[in-house]
């Protein structure tokens, strides 16, 4: 396996009586794809927020590339690398789609003028270049979530966090979606991503992590997890057996 990147350490994170995450720990390594499923309020998004910084976990720890990041803020990830996306896309529909890719940018780029360059070459390379100059507000979902990935590659990440970015996109949308993913990690971005589609985990990652309850209860190779009769049981359901 390659060198760990990320690292999660016996995260826990409760929230009142309730145990979100329960002592979970895994790694994705330097040039990794890492998928995270489980049913819907197994802790993938509250992991989501702890390794990004929204929320500081109740104990455990973080480390991206060896470096404790417990708790630090999200921009202060931001600049170490750690970009992500949102499962509810939100962008600021009152500028262009060029506009919110700037505003991004303006992290790494405080000039302006340099800030706009770098938001054209991603347009480009996420294929929104010919949607620039549209209202935001005015995209289709799947142009929505195109947008989306590419406000986090404007923060120029090491490790992109992906909440389901393929979900509610027809086939051929889904199709470019992966393929752009793939494109991505091709480009040395490590990738831990979340996603119900299970063709979608199951083909483009490296290594699978289950939760379920907040509870790690399986991780390795996507097709040792799909057989695992844990997982099965808890998530994928008799259909998938």
């Amino acid at each position: 396996m390659s060198r760990a990147l990320l690292t999660v350490d016996r995260v826990s994170m409760t929230f009142g009586g309730l145990r979100a995450l329960d002592d979970v720990s895994f790694s994705v390594g330097t040039g990794e794809i890492v998928g995270l499923i489980g049913p819907n309020g197994a802790g993938k998004t509250t992991l989501f927020n702890v390794v990004s910084g929204y929320c500081r976990p109740t104990s455990g720890r973080v480390r991206l590339d060896g470096k404790d990041v417990t708790g630090k803020r999200p921009f202060d990830l931001a600049r170490l690398g750690i970009g992500r996306t949102f499962q509810i896309v939100k962008p600021f529909a009152g500028l262009t789609v060029l506009e919110n890719v700037t505003v991004a940018c303006l992290l790494h780029h405080p000039r302006r003028r340099h800030a706009r360059q770098k938001a054209w070459e991603i347009l480009e390379f996420t294929g929104l270049a010919d949607r620039a100059h549209r209202p935001a507000s005015g995209l289709t979902l799947a142009g929505r979530k195109r947008l989306e990935i590419a406000k986090a590659l404007s923060l120029t990440p090491r490790l992109l966090l992906l909440d389901e970015v393929v979900a509610g996109l027809n086939p051929t949308e889904a199709d470019r979606t992966i393929e752009l993913i793939l494109d991505i990690h091709r480009s040395g971005v490590s990738i831990l991503i979340v996603e119900h589609i299970m063709r979608v985990i199951m083909n483009i990652s490296d290594r699978v992590v289950v939760l379920n309850y907040g509870a790690k209860i399986a991780e390795g190779p996507p097709r040792e997890v799909a057989q695992d009769p844990t997982v099965i049981e808890a998530y994928l359901g008799e259909a998938a057996a």
